[in-house]
Order: structure tokens, then C-alpha cells, then sequence
């Protein structure tokens, strides 16, 4: 069951020869979604292969360098006769502002485009087997994050034990993965609960946008399979970070360590460490967190594991 993510674009408000401005996809199966839309986000997904069936655009906020994509990818998809219904969360408030860029030029498009305001705790999509709640973050201006989370997964069929029952393969052994007891030829009774395995934990993956370290994406990203943290800053510009709403590598590694997080991708990265952000990974490896921990590049493909995998 497929739950990966693509980094279209990693850089900060600034774009640099090698970053575009932020965008993220996110494929979970048959599902597409883009978490902001950057500038020119339409062209990476080209460059990239990712594909343009997208239903859901989450937006963060309303700062050019995560939502300045959005008008070229509507048109785009206007042009390739897009029929399928688009729909773009914002944060609440913001519904004026965003149709008023994403129609900028050339009005009305050949499908349906809602924009939908979301406030922090919501659930914004609810899909089977999974869904994608709003929460808050603290940036200069309205702001949310979004946290992607499957349901949990059925327990482990345990197939020896069944044949050892007496059910015979076939059909009984689906009836009771679903939870359905089955009654066998000489009337015995087998109920799933002797054959099924606890339940197992499915997936989460948690964008932050633009954000300081905060309480509530702590609590958002707690066991976060995959936590895309704000990390514009290394930590020697601290000061630069507090004063602009962002985070350092080193503080969205205590946000990933606080939440217990076992993936931390650092995004958003300065334009000032266009050429090496070996230090942005650095301070952030140098923080107390024992999970895995990267600097997101353009292209860059992540595969989001289940929490019990082997």
C-alpha cells in the first residue's frame, strides 16, 4: 500500500538554482495531493514524474512562496480539458485571498474548483482507511499544518493455527480476517479472535509548513512515521528564526524528538545555504533525536514504511 512523498520544492521564501519554493506530493495509492504550491510547482511535477491527478491541494498559508503555484496548475489542468473537481483547503479566512489569485487571469474553468477554509482540529478529508486533519502552527500570519493518518490495519491472519481449528483453506479463512466467526461441519465454533492478531498501526505523515516550534505540532506528529519540519535556519541563526516565524534544524529535531517521531525531513531551507546545507543537516543530527534525519531535495522520493515493518 503505497504512501510516498515527493519533494517538489525544498527551498525558503527565496528560490535558489537547485530549490524550488515549497511543494510537496503525496501519493497514497490511488490518491494524489499537493501540500502547498510553490512557484512553477506545475513544472516539477513534469520534471519529476509525479503525475497530474491531484483532487486535494492543502495550503498552509498564504505566503507567495507556498501558494504563488496555484494559478499556473489550475490553468494547466484547464487547458488538458481537467473535468475531474479540484479542491483547495486553506486556512480559515483566506478563501477570499486564494480565489482571488487562483482566477487572477482568465476567470472560469472548465471544472469545478471549491476552496474550502479549514480550521486547526478538523478533519479535512475523510477517506476510507485514512484521513487528513488540520492543526495549528505558529507562523507570522494565519497558518495551519496537516497530518496524513491511516486507519489501523487488521491484525496478522494466523493460518497454522486456523488449519489446526479444523477450517478448512477457503472462503472461512476471509470470514474471519473480517471479524466474522465460522462454524465448521461438526458444529464447533471458531471465533477471529483466535486466529487474528492485534490490530496494527497504519501510517502518518505530517507536514508543517512554515512554523516555530510548537505545542500543538508536537501533539500532531506524535508517532509521525514521517514529519516534514520547517528547518529553514541552522542553529547559529536562532534569533533570525524566532524573529521570522521559522524554525532552526536544531529545534525541528526537538520537535521530532518531544514527538517521537521515526522519520524527520528538514525543508524550507534558506536560500543563505544554497550551495551546502551539510550544516542544516548537522545541527539537527547533533540534537537528542534517535530517529532517521535528512535535508529534503528537490526530486528526492520518500517512502513512508509501516511501523511495524521489518
Amino acid at each position: 500500500m503505497t504512501l510516498q512523498a515527493t519533494f517538489l520544492g525544498t527551498s525558503g521564501a527565496v528560490p535558489t538554482t537547485e530549490r524550488n519554493p515549497s511543494s510537496v506530493f503525496v501519493r497514497r495509492e490511488g490518491d494524489a495531493f499537493l501540500f502547498d504550491a510553490g512557484e512553477a510547482t506545475q513544472r516539477q511535477m513534469m520534471r519529476y514524474g509525479t503525475g497530474f491527478d491531484v483532487s486535494d491541494v492543502f495550503v498552509t498559508h498564504a505566503h507567495g512562496d507556498h501558494v504563488f503555484g496555484l494559478p499556473g496548475l489550475v490553468q494547466t489542468w484547464d487547458f488538458n480539458d481537467r473535468e475531474d473537481p479540484l479542491t483547495i483547503h486553506v486556512p480559515r479566512g483566506l478563501r477570499d485571498q486564494i480565489e482571488a489569485l487562483v482566477f487572477a487571469v482568465g476567470g472560469d474553468v472548465g471544472f469545478p474548483v471549491r476552496i474550502s477554509e479549514v480550521s486547526a482540529g478538523e478533519t479535512v478529508l475523510d477517506r476510507p482507511e485514512y484521513e487528513v486533519r488540520a492543526f495549528d502552527t505558529a507562523h507570522r500570519t494565519t497558518s495551519v499544518g496537516y497530518a496524513l493518518v491511516e486507519d489501523d490495519r487488521k491484525g496478522r491472519f494466523d493460518r497454522e493455527k486456523a488449519e489446526e481449528l479444523g477450517v478448512p483453506v477457503g472462503p472461512k479463512f476471509s470470514k474471519l480476517h473480517e471479524g466474522n466467526a465460522v462454524e465448521l461441519e461438526d458444529g464447533t465454533v471458531v471465533r477471529p479472535e483466535q486466529v487474528v492478531g492485534d490490530p496494527r498501526p497504519g501510517r502518518k505523515l505530517v507536514y508543517t509548513g512554515d512554523t516555530r516550534p510548537h505545542d500543538p505540532v508536537v501533539a500532531a506528529a506524535d508517532d509521525a512515521d514521517l514529519l516534514i519540519h520547517d528547518a529553514t535556519f541552522t542553529d547559529d541563526a536562532a534569533e533570525r528564526a524566532a524573529e521570522t516565524g521559522h524554525s532552526t534544524a536544531g529545534e525541528a529535531a526537538g520537535v521530532a524528538a518531544r514527538a517521537d517521531a521515526r522519520t524527520l525531513a528538514l525543508t524550507h531551507i534558506s536560500s543563505r545555504y544554497a550551495g551546502d546545507a551539510r550544516e542544516v543537516r548537522e545541527d539537527a543530527e547533533a540534537a537528542d533525536f534517535d530517529g532517521e534525519v535528512f535535508v529534503a531535495h528537490d526530486g528526492m522520493t520518500y517512502d513512508v514504511p509501516f511501523p511495524d515493518a521489518e
